[in-house]
């Protein structure tokens, strides 16, 4: 059976440049169908003057259409954020291989990237299907395009020190009105992102719930509390010293002014992940977190 992957990346960097080279001519001599994200092609062949002529995607569009077995990610895990919103609702799977440093999604060093492409080519891996959030101006006012995220939607001031009030409703009843420089609503898999960053928890990616971590609240007793992500969780801005606030989706900037309530719940689809034999989050936790190590020293 012919196989055919898309690769998707964004820049390499010098020391990554050689590992990538092994993949696609790993890829080709298993008479793999490569196909290239078209950005990624065009700054291999500027910057490292590769004579790089594969086939390429540029749009959504035109990777579904090629219909490919995966999509294999190369870089760390804010590539594969990227790469979701090219997969959208398509169901392609995503391999995540990381050329840079610290991933959580993009799990796969480089020494192990081999091994789990030829573990993949004869059918020895599994779908790993993890849940989205997906943001909307109350009143279908203001475009938010792409609309979900996979790690988070956070809210936060914008062109001010001054703290922003975050009034938060789930399902129509009150929760609380956050006093912070903002306020993220993280998935389990965005449990280890910023949530984590800002003291969330971290929650098992199969988890069925949602994060509210407030971003350096004003009042010390808050903290963050887990939900059902069954809940719709609305959120209505209030600023003092102007009328708009950021909406970051895992890192996609949106201006918005403090009259759009946003909209939050769970994504009617799931993003699937390409896991093979050995990886699994408890490892991951512990091989990225460094747990079990004795640093002090």
């Amino acid at each position: 059976m012919t196989h055919t992957f898309a690769i998707y990346g964004k820049r390499i960097s010098e020391e990554a440049m050689p590992y990538v080279v092994r993949i696609l001519n790993y890829l080709q001599e298993r008479g793999v169908a490569t196909h290239l994200y078209k950005g990624f092609q065009e700054r291999a062949n500027t910057h490292y003057q590769t004579d790089w002529n594969y086939p390429v995607f540029k749009t959504s569009e035109e990777l579904h259409a090629l219909a490919p077995d995966l999509l294999l990610s190369l870089g760390g895990d804010g590539t594969i954020l990227d790469a979701s919103t090219l997969v959208g609702r398509s169901g392609i799977p995503i391999m995540g291989i990381n050329t840079g440093r610290l991933g959580f999604l993009a799990n796969l060093t480089k020494v192990e990237g081999l091994d789990a492409l030829e573990a993949v080519l004869r059918g020895d891996y599994t779908i790993e299907e993890r849940n989205l959030i997906q943001a909307q101006s109350k009143n279908d006012n203001v475009l938010l395009d792409p609309n979900f995220a996979l790690n988070e939607v956070a809210v936060s001031r914008k062109g001010t020190t001054s703290m922003i009030s975050v009034h938060v409703h789930l399902d129509g009843q009150f929760l609380n009105t956050y006093w912070a420089d903002g306020l993220i609503v993280a998935t389990p898999t965005g449990s280890t992102g910023y949530n984590l960053s800002c003291g969330g928890p971290i929650l098992i990616p199969g988890s069925d719930n949602f994060i509210i971590t407030p971003i350096a609240p004003h009042n010390l007793t808050v903290r963050p509390i887990v939900i059902p992500n069954s809940a719709e969780i609305s959120l209505r801005i209030e600023a003092r010293r102007e009328d708009m606030y950021l909406a970051s989706l895992d890192s996609r900037l949106y201006s918005l002014d403090t009259e759009t309530e946003l909209v939050l719940r769970r994504a009617d689809f799931r993003l699937r992940l390409v896991r093979t034999y050995g990886q699994d989050f408890a490892t991951t936790l512990r091989n990225k977190l460094l747990w079990g190590l004795d640093v002090r020293n």
